[in-house]
């Protein structure tokens, strides 16, 4: 007696919990509201918006010093539910009927000091019976409609009551112990709630059924079989109490055999004190945490940083294929404007020469490409070949957009779509989930891709323009010595003619007479022809050629591709398993939260004896 009051007086538990689910409630509901590169099916939302719901229930059921027990009379049409809660009642409290639906708006039996407000908001809006016995002031019951009526709405006012349920009374007769819908919706709640299943009409189920197996010993071994191990079974016959309430003094002898609702009230009044209260109150939460850890189990994302990195592996094969092919695209693009390139390098090499050589070079390349201008001004002149239209200015920038322009249109635009299905058909390969590759895949071929290419075009022209130019080494001597040449030996070629020809008339000699026109000209003549054996040099030493550095410009061309393409896709698989890990680890986090909250109340659920309310 002393060991059970010393458990009675325990500190309420419990009310120290309520923080705690609120808090586990805020860490669901904020994982929810954000965004999830994992997918989450609706059902999985919606079960998760309800457990969120559930949570926030029990917070507030739990945030009081003696918490609410609320006890769900739950059963098919006519097994007497109502007058099972007016036997309970002692009075008339809910109408009843033995051949159709009669409970339409739930009846909810509770103590007279238990203000409205403290009621779950469900339980607000049905109709409100309070009674002023002691002895149930801590419970609520509720009558709910039949759960195989024909109006849906019946059926909607026991699905929106029974989350509230800490014990559901499971009632039936001999005709519906074992009906299909409310058998279905048992197990479905077995894990969550407390049950006591009551065999009402106890009077008719005497007589054995046609296999010759009473129903209350056919409904013990379905329910051991259901993980029940010691189902808590009360056989009534409910009308009889209700008839010997109005009656005032049916003698008890008329009652069957086993009749047990002396039993039923006893249970209710004196067996579910504060601390089974308490220990139910803790078993559904702690069976609503379980229910959160399996829900957020199945929606975890998996562990793919190996799988990532196999992938990436895998796409390396294929940037590096459609690195070739793009460069390949693009020099052939680029093909129709090599006599414009060249002409662009020779302009760009006239600018290191001055003077007379500067002049002689700049009229040479006039004279070279005049014919080119003929053909584009003269419509009947023919035209050679081209695959793209030259741009009015040449610069490598407008000649690079262009040829990607011309590429896109022609070919890379649907290789970049191509690309993306070979990656995501790559990446299947190696196991990795496509739901939540494809977005982030499709993301990065929908970029400008032209203009990236036409950057690239662009970038590696300066380079080899660069490389060219300003060369290293020997050829930078080379080179040199020949710019020097080219700037100077004309001028001083040119100056010491016209020295030898001012020598010549102002000291004419029998051996050499005035100079004629022939000897005037001559100096010209001189440095025309060492003009022509510099420039020889030139195109030899420093001239640019189209063919000469077609496969060096393919290669860093591809090479230069081939970055861009793994900057840009190499990395998406790793991204994705990582912000899959940092998914998994909020939800690791809310998890272990559950658990922590789950230990608190293992405690207080074993010091009671209810476990043949609870299915294995």
């Amino acid at each position: 007696m002393n060991d059970a009051v010393s458990k009675t007086d325990m500190p309420p538990l419990l009310r120290t919990l309520s923080p705690a689910l609120r808090g586990l409630e805020r860490s669901l509901r904020n994982w929810l509201d954000a965004p999830h590169r994992y997918p989450l099916s609706t059902i999985h939302r919606a079960t998760l918006e309800g457990l969120a719901l559930d949570l926030h229930r029990q917070a507030e059921a739990l945030d009081m010093d003696r918490p609410l027990l609320v006890i769900l009379l739950m059963g098919g049409t006519g097994v007497g539910k109502s007058t099972l809660l007016n036997a309970l009642a002692g009075d008339t409290i809910a109408p009843a009927s033995f051949t159709r639906p009669t409970t339409r708006d739930p009846v909810v039996y509770y103590h007279e000091a238990i203000k409205p407000d403290r009621l779950d908001p469900a339980l607000r809006n049905c109709r409100l019976v309070p009674h002023d016995r002691p002895e149930l002031e801590q419970k609520v019951l509720v009558d709910t409609p039949d759960l195989d009526s024909n109006d849906l709405s019946n059926r909607d006012k026991l699905m929106q009551l029974l989350p509230i349920a800490d014990i559901v009374l499971y009632v039936g007769s001999q005709e519906k112990y074992h009906d299909r819908l409310g058998w279905e919706l048992f197990l479905q709640q077995r894990k969550r709630r407390a049950f006591a299943f009551i065999l009402n009409k106890w009077d008719r189920c005497l007589l054995q059924s046609d296999s010759g197996v009473r129903p209350d010993v056919d409904l013990l071994r379905d329910l051991q079989a259901e993980g029940f191990p010691s189902p808590r079974l009360f056989r009534t016959c409910a009308q009889r109490w209700v008839d010997r309430t109005v009656n005032k003094g049916e003698a008890a002898s008329e009652l069957p055999e086993g009749e047990q609702f002396p039993e039923l009230v006893q249970w209710l009044e004196m067996g579910l004190t504060r601390l089974e209260i308490e220990a139910i109150k803790a078993r559904g939460v702690d069976q609503l945490l379980q229910h959160v850890r399996r829900t957020l189990a199945d929606v975890s994302p998996p562990d793919l940083i190996g799988i990532a990195g196999r992938t990436c592996a895998a796409w390396s094969a294929v940037l590096a294929e459609e690195a070739a092919t793009t460069s390949d695209v693009l020099l052939n693009t680029l093909e129709p404007y090599q006599c414009e390139m060249e002409h662009h390098f020779a302009l760009e090499e006239q600018r290191r020469f001055h003077g007379i050589m500067g002049w002689y070079l700049h009229m040479f390349t006039r004279a070279k490409y005049v014919s080119s201008t003929l053909r584009e001004r003269i419509p009947f002149l023919p035209h050679g070949q081209r695959n793209a239209r030259a741009p009015a200015s040449w610069d490598l920038s407008a000649v690079a957009k262009v040829c990607s322009d011309v590429a896109g249109n022609r070919d890379l635009d649907a290789r970049g779509k191509a690309l993306a299905n070979k990656l995501l058909v790559t990446a299947d390969d190696q196991g990795f989930p496509l739901d939540v590759l494809t977005e982030p895949v499709e993301a990065r071929s929908a970029l400008d891709w032209r203009q990236r290419y036409a950057s690239i075009l662009n970038e590696v022209l300066q380079q080899v323009e660069r490389d060219w130019s300003k060369p290293t080494g020997l050829r930078r001597l080379l080179q040199g010595a020949v710019v020097w040449l080219g700037n100077w030996a004309p001028p001083v070629v040119l100056l010491a003619a016209l020295i030898v020809l001012l020598w010549r008339y102002f000291n004419p000699s029998p051996a050499s007479p005035a100079p004629s026109l022939a000897d005037i000209l001559l100096p010209f003549f001189i440095v025309l022809i060492v003009l022509g054996l510099l420039h020889i040099l030139i195109t030899l030493v420093l001239r640019l050629r189209w063919p000469a550095i077609r496969s060096e410009f393919r290669r860093r061309l591809e090479q230069r591709i081939r970055r861009e393409l793994e900057s840009t896709y190499a990395p998406v698989p790793g991204e994705v398993a990582q912000a899959l890990r940092a998914e998994g680890r909020s939800i690791e986090k809310i998890c272990a939260e559950a658990t922590e909250v789950a230990s608190w109340l293992h405690e207080r659920e074993q010091l009671a004896n209810i476990k043949d309310l609870y299915s294995n």
